[in-house]
């Protein structure tokens, strides 16, 4: 344990614990009341809130005009900053500091202080972060900080809660979320922008190498949560390496920068025979367990619903069977856009640069638990299906286009839901794990035969190695609707569709015309 006085911090803890070992905190966290021990002997924690936070952030600026979400003024955020300072002076906090990414160029120094309450969050952020020597631990001075009181009510924001973001200072502050997602965005959402600022694209997205032929092709995924974005990562094709979960950038010179050492992974239908990755990652002592269902006897159970289908783990890349330091990846040359959907988007589709801008930008898919009970099940659009780009929306669209068109990479989009229907539809058909995996493998090997799409301009496959026949509607899902007698309801989604997206990318000002006309 060391005094306030240590170290330099923006608050005055009543007592601060700088970076506590691995084994202290998990001593911590295992001492919470709403604690559990997993069977396997990982900490186990039910939190109040389940999801994140999306009307209780706030980007703290005079200047609405910058930033396409919700906006708070200066005045606001000092009298928050203030209320928070206030708390923090009575209460014991830990620090954890760490990186952002391990690039040597663009690796950004973090710091959490959070408070010592609520450990199971340091704990996992501490699996989050790249970890710092001890030599730079005397005189770390973070380019980032994340100021996160669960225990403080906020009260007259959005269920009294608040996420302000201060992007000028470097500084978010979380109030009356113990949900540890607030922790892991609060960073990420400041270093998306000191990415673009770079010239490059944050990019909410996993990556992996992926061998064929003697080399071996990088392939970024980019999807909202609970889209497959992490189960796509971590499914094998041809000995694959997962090198990052959750968060990329993808630089002005084609280079790639991971930003996070470990996962935050759903949990919830986790399946040892189609996520063995995962499953074994998150089934061992080190791992971080929030709301996953828990027997008595210590036993979890990833299928049961009735608290959170929005359970989450924790843990170290260095528990993925496979997986490899980011610094192999050396550059991209697959991207895939996941989109959870369940009418008349085809399992896969070939895209253009600027059809690859275009879907980026609608961002397409079905809302999960991730986003709490008022985005789950819906349809809904995120642009670059990433909800923590600080800055105008417009901006991510563009910059994808323009790093195409100096960086070609081949792009796709991947419907990981369903064709045909919802899920209680008997006509509808499931784009399953296997599915998908095909898919990749067969894009990666350049195996897959293609045909252009009269209705919407991107190519669809004709076949693909690993897809039986029977299943051949998934790739062109005008057959399944035809061979339903359902071709008039298919033409009326083809012409909602087109119409809707037009509309929506007037939503965006100074969205490039190029990008919008791509979806007419």
């Amino acid at each position: 344990m060391a005094t306030a006085t240590t170290q330099k911090l923006p608050v005055e803890p009543k007592v601060v614990h700088f970076n506590p070992s691995a084994k202290q905190l998990k001593e911590w966290a295992l001492a919470m009341p709403n604690a559990r021990k997993t069977d396997f002997g990982a900490p186990n924690v039910q939190t109040k809130v389940l999801s994140r936070s999306k009307l209780s952030t706030y980007i703290v600026t005079d200047d609405t005009s910058k930033h396409s979400d919700r906006c708070m003024t200066t005045a606001d955020g000092k009298k928050w900053a203030k209320l928070q300072d206030d708390y923090i002076k009575q209460h014991e906090m830990i620090v954890v500091d760490g990186y952002i990414g391990n690039h040597p160029k663009h690796r950004t120094a973090t710091r959490l202080i959070i408070e010592k309450a609520n450990a199971n969050i340091a704990g996992m952020q501490q699996q989050l972060y790249y970890p710092i020597s001890e030599a730079e631990k005397a005189n770390f001075e973070p380019t980032l900080t994340v100021i996160y009181t669960p225990n403080l009510v906020a009260a007259g924001c959005p269920d009294d809660r608040l996420i302000a973001v201060y992007l000028d200072q470097g500084i978010t502050r979380v109030f009356n979320s113990d949900y540890f997602g607030e922790s892991k965005k609060g960073g990420l959402r400041m270093w998306n922008k000191l990415i673009y600022d770079k010239g490059g694209l944050p990019m909410h997205a996993g990556a992996k190498l992926i061998p064929v032929g003697g080399k071996k092709k990088g392939v970024l995924i980019v999807g909202l949560s609970g889209t497959g974005k992490t189960t796509t990562t971590f499914t094998n094709q041809n000995g694959s390496n997962p090198i990052q979960d959750d968060f990329i950038a993808w630089m002005p010179d084609g280079s790639v920068v991971a930003s996070e050492n470990g996962c935050f992974a759903k949990t919830f239908g986790l399946n040892p025979d189609f996520e063995p990755a995962i499953y074994k990652a998150t089934n061992q002592p080190d791992a971080y367990l929030e709301n996953v269902s828990q027997q008595a006897s210590g036993k979890v159970d990833y299928f049961d619903e009735s608290y959170t289908k929005n359970g989450r783990a924790t843990f170290t890349m260095s528990k993925v069977e496979g997986a490899v330091d980011a610094s192999e990846l050396k550059s991209a040359d697959i991207l895939l856009i996941l989109n959870c959907n369940d009418n008349i988007m085809p399992a896969v589709a070939k895209l253009n640069t600027e059809q690859a801008a275009a879907y980026f930008m609608l961002g397409e898919t079905k809302g999960t638990a991730a986003g709490g009970k008022a985005e789950e099940g819906k349809a809904l659009r995120v642009p670059g299906t990433n909800p923590f780009f600080p800055l105008l929306h417009a901006q991510q669209g563009n910059r994808l286009k323009e790093l195409l068109t100096k960086r070609p990479m081949e792009v796709y989009v991947l419907n990981t839901g369903r064709i045909g229907g919802k899920d209680d539809d008997k006509r509808a058909k499931k784009v399953k794990i296997p599915h998908s995996s095909a898919i990749v493998k067969g894009i990666a090997e350049g195996t897959i035969k293609w045909t252009k799409d009269k209705d919407f301009g991107y190519e669809v496959a004709t076949s693909i190695p690993g897809i039986a026949d029977v299943d051949s509607d998934l790739l062109q899902p005008r057959k399944l609707y035809a061979a339903q007698g359902r071709e008039a309801e298919y033409n009326e989604f083809v012409t909602r569709f087109k119409a809707d997206r037009k509309e929506y990318m007037k939503k965006w000002p100074g969205l490039d015309p190029a990008i919008v006309k791509a979806v007419e």
